[in-house]
């Protein structure tokens, strides 16, 4: 580490992200060719090109996919170290920030006052992240661990309790011809456009927004939104309908739509996800947290009072 600055490893990430030197200026606030500078100065500190240039595109070598897939996770630990000695020079306490894409209930909220109760010296910050972005607040640091929905298939991930298992719910406009029924078929579904996630995974989003039915009937898809009140916003314009988890829709009730359980699909599940290599000490606590409150929730009761 002797000689190479934070700025320039910083410099690296963000191009690694963006794969343009205009791009990654504007993030880091400085010129395209001060990006330049500072992946040439760490280059010649590493001694191997870490980035190829053309006229049409920028990519990373080979040797900087290795180095990215090192430097990631440790520069992410870094600034977790350093985000931690803030917060705890502010009010003494150590800071666990817990990502949720909806309202904290039932064994969740149970999870958080355990873990509290458990580790007086200990908070949990909740940090409200997006829908169609759940992992990069844990991939950029700004999150420790977060309850998302399932499935997560991701290297860099570990996957800790699950819970909250029950039908996943079709949201309607209130006046479509489903919306009256108490449960619909999967093959219903070819008869309403879905709207989906933005940038989800492929594996998440034949989950979640499948493309065809079991009897291969075709699921036509809107555009994607970022955010579940933008889904909701256009499911109630008659835009079309979008699958969520049970707990999720009950929380969001409103009286232009409606949320009808789907047979014949996967029944929706959440779980508590963190980074692979961690070394927050409060990440396994709260897990255990966790766990000893879905032992008291019945299953039907967790599926009641549990947000996702």
């Amino acid at each position: 580490m002797k000689g190479i600055e934070i700025r320039e490893l910083e410099c690296f990430l963000v191009l690694a992200e963006e794969l343009h030197f205009g791009h990654a200026g504007e993030r880091l606030f400085v010129s395209q060719s001060r990006v330049s500078q500072l992946l040439r100065s760490l280059e010649n500190r590493v001694g191997a090109p870490l980035v190829d240039r053309t006229s049409r595109r920028v990519s990373l070598t080979p040797f900087g996919e290795e180095f990215l897939a090192a430097l990631g996770p440790a520069y992410r630990t870094l600034a977790a170290v350093v985000d931690g000695a803030r917060e705890r020079a502010r009010d003494g306490r150590r800071r666990l920030r817990l990502g949720f894409q909806g309202s904290v209930n039932g064994p969740v909220a149970t999870a958080v006052r355990v873990f509290e109760e458990r580790d007086p010296e200990s908070r949990v910050d909740i940090v409200e992240i997006t829908l169609s972005d759940p992992f990069g607040p844990l991939r950029e640091g700004e999150v420790d661990a977060a309850v998302v929905l399932l499935p997560v298939r991701e290297r860099d991930l570990v996957v800790g309790p699950e819970f909250s298992r029950q039908p996943q719910r079709l949201v309607l406009p209130a006046d479509h011809p489903l919306a009256s029924r108490s449960r619909v078929g999967v093959e219903d579904m070819a008869r309403v456009p879905l709207v989906p996630v933005r940038k989800a995974p492929d594996y998440w989003l034949r989950v979640h927004s499948p493309t065809v039915t079991p009897l291969g009937r075709t699921i036509r898809h809107e555009s994607g939104v970022d955010t579940l009140q933008e889904g909701l916003s256009l499911v109630a314009a008659g835009r079309g309908a979008m699958l969520l988890c049970g707990s999720t829709a009950r929380h969001h009730g409103r009286e232009d739509i409606v949320f009808v359980p789907v047979s014949g699909l996967p029944e929706s599940s959440m779980g508590l996800v963190w980074p692979r290599g961690s070394t927050h000490p409060g990440v396994p606590v709260l897990a255990g947290a966790l766990s000893d409150a879905l032992a008291g929730f019945p299953r039907e009761t967790a599926a009641d009072k549990t947000a996702g």
